[in-house]
């Protein structure tokens, strides 16, 4: 019995075009224009980064034009996913330090990153990684607190947001607190042994301070 044939990356593309997955149409036409993980990227820098308590849907966000870290995923998961692009999230799960969250993606087996923050090493990667491990050691060195402590631990297993559409993470008015709730869940793999973590030295200044470039206060 012949197996099932894969589906090519311009059917995909084209099968997205033909959906609106419940986004108003002027919010598709902005997602739909990101054609490229380098203008998602481009586009979520430019959302003003604010310090809320809350887990806003892509739509939401771009009514209100602002954003943290794990809304500005959830906007760039939502642009790939109109583009052809399955909607991935990867937790990168820290100590003494927020968790930080990034939308990835895969071009030609590689895998790269979109990511909102506050500190300019944290967001985009170029599709050049041959691992979801090797693209979350990437942010090793550039995921820091104030107190310049290197605080990246593990990462998680890409999760897939189409799991989730029947809690409407692209449209909900409500915060979509679900999506938080399935990075947790998923399966996390450590960094860096215990012994190493507990004997690194901190950032030093000149990195430090280019790594605050943009840094918007609280």
């Amino acid at each position: 019995m012949a197996g099932k044939r894969r589906e090519s990356p311009a059917r995909k593309t084209r099968r997205a075009a033909r959906q609106s997955f419940g986004l108003a149409p002027d919010d598709l036409r902005t997602l739909r224009a990101l054609k490229t993980p380098a203008r998602i990227q481009k586009f979520i820098d430019a959302i003003p980064y604010q310090y809320a308590d809350t887990a806003w849907s892509p739509a939401h966000v771009l009514r209100e034009r602002k954003g943290h870290c794990l809304e500005g995923a959830l906007v760039a998961a939502a642009a790939l996913r109109v583009n052809g692009y399955p909607p991935l999230l990867m937790d990168l799960e820290a100590v003494r330090d927020d968790d930080h969250v990034v939308a990835v993606y895969r071009e030609g087996g590689f895998w790269g990153g979109i990511a909102k923050s506050n500190f300019a090493g944290l967001r985009f990667r170029a599709p050049i990684y041959r691992t979801v491990r090797e693209l979350a050691l990437s942010y090793f060195d550039h995921y820091y607190n104030l107190r310049g402590e290197r605080t990246l631990r593990a990462y998680s297993r890409p999760v897939n947001l189409a799991r989730l559409d029947g809690r409407h993470w692209m449209t909900a008015e409500e915060d979509v607190w679900c999506v938080p709730e399935a990075l947790i869940a998923a399966r996390h793999y450590p960094i860096i042994p215990g012994r190493i973590a507990r004997s690194l030295p901190r950032l030093d200044r000149r990195s430090f301070e280019a790594g605050m470039h943009g840094w918007t206060k609280h």
